[in-house]
């Protein structure tokens, strides 16, 4: 196992640097003096989950090129998330993908975890490839499969990750299919949609009480026709069927174009039904980019959503939805292009908890609109930075995380320590 690269003495040291210039511009938001400390603490207390499958670097179908030091196996992934959690105090947990990051040293993995001040949030099934010595296929589909036995032998997998998730101290399951078509005529869309029901139910009722069942959709891809959990409104009709315990869990990327993100996000909320995020960002389709790059206006609006949705429904923001990145690039270091992204999030989170919700819901009822548009974009236009700069302060984490993992040669040594060639397991 990796020991910690990088100790608290030289985020210390590093903030020393940025105190004054950071002092600044945080005294300058003078008009936000009463509401500041507040909203500092709920920067303090959010927390975003780290996918294992991000530490790597992704790829196209075209290729992969992979820049080295890359977690070659569970403990380093760990060690990774818990590199970018000193350094942000906002990522205290990992997502597993299984079989992936499958282990048969769970209560090990547990406790490596807590040294970094980690715990395991969802874990995700993978029945969209078939694994190794696996005896049935899934080129057309699994829990939809017209096979019985094929059908089985994905809900099993499930039903282990289940299990290997409670030894890990998770609470929710969380299920992508790859299944739909890509012809016309291909497949039946009710039997497709009833088998799949009936597959998900046999993993509903496997889920311990207080764990979440969350249902993830997409339009589209790997099929191109047609996907079986193709929308928010499929994934909500499953989750309504399957009982209490089932949400929708909304990926940013996995919409058709010009796709009202906000909007879905407010009616799940009203139903009671949203579980969780994906965060990315994209430009043509599910290109899973850093959060906030391409479009970071409706990330704030979707944030927005989310504030005046759970403050309505006296939700608690920091366990009762799940908050995770989404990401598999081939170009930036995946470990930088994560701190983007934790910081992309927490400056939407925060223009979003500037929004005047009172003066808002004024405007919209004396149909104002030109009012209701000033409200949002003053909030939109703050400059953020360092109220979330403050919050990582406070937690003892870098003014300038992106600036303290290159001056301190975090790469670097990650190579020195797993090689040149070092390749990111299960990608």
């Amino acid at each position: 196992m990796d020991t910690r690269i990088l100790e608290p003495e030289q985020i210390r040291k590093h903030n020393e640097v940025f105190l004054e210039s950071h002092g600044s511009p945080l005294q300058g938001m003078g008009s936000l003096t009463r509401e500041r400390e507040g909203l500092i603490r709920k920067l303090m207390d959010f927390q975003v989950a780290i996918p294992s499958w991000a530490l790597g670097t992704g790829g196209t179908r075209f290729g992969r090129f992979p820049g080295g030091g890359e977690p070659r196996n569970l403990e380093e992934k760990i060690s990774d998330v818990g590199l970018l959690h000193s350094l942000t105090g906002s990522a205290d947990s990992i997502s597993l993908h299984i079989p992936w990051d499958n282990t048969d040293r769970p209560g090990e993995m547990v406790r490596i975890a807590a040294t970094y001040g980690l715990h395991f949030a969802s874990v995700n099934s993978n029945t969209f490839q078939d694994q190794p010595g696996q005896s049935l296929s899934y080129k057309f589909g699994s829990l939809q499969h017209e096979d019985a036995a094929t059908r089985a032998q994905a809900v099993g997998h499930n039903l282990e990750v289940i299990r290997l998730g409670r030894e890990l101290g998770s609470n929710s399951l969380t299920v992508w299919l790859a299944d739909g078509s890509s012809y016309p005529g291909q497949l039946n869309f009710r039997r497709a949609f009833q088998r799949s029901l009936e597959s998900l139910r046999l993993i509903y009722d496997a889920l311990p009480p207080d764990w979440k069942l969350f249902i993830e959709y997409k339009a589209y891809e790997p099929h191109f026709y047609s996907t079986t959990v193709g929308d928010w409104g499929q994934s909500l009709l499953y989750a309504k069927k399957l009982g209490p315990k089932a949400f929708t869990l909304v990926d940013l990327g996995h919409h058709l174009p010009n796709a009202n993100i906000e909007q879905i996000v407010a009616l799940l909320l009203m139903e009671g039904r949203l579980g969780g995020f994906h965060f990315n960002d994209s430009k043509y389709g599910d290109d899973d980019l850093t959060v906030g790059c391409i479009r970071p206006y409706q990330l704030f609006l979707i944030f927005h959503e989310l504030v005046e949705g759970m403050e309505e429904r006296e939700m608690n923001p920091v366990t009762d939805l799940a908050w995770m990145i989404d990401a598999s690039h081939n170009l930036k270091d995946p470990l930088e292009d994560l701190l983007q992204s934790i910081e992309a999030i927490q400056i939407a989170y925060a223009q979003a908890l500037l929004v005047n919700q009172e003066a808002l819901g004024r405007a919209q009822e004396m149909n104002d609109i030109v009012q209701a548009q000033e409200i949002l974009q003053d909030a939109f236009r703050t400059d953020t930075r360092p109220l979330v700069a403050e919050a990582r302060l406070r937690t003892e984490a870098a003014l300038d995380p992106v600036g303290l993992f290159r001056e301190s040669g975090l790469r670097g040594l990650l190579i020195r320590q797993r090689g040149s060639g070092a390749r990111a397991t299960g990608l």
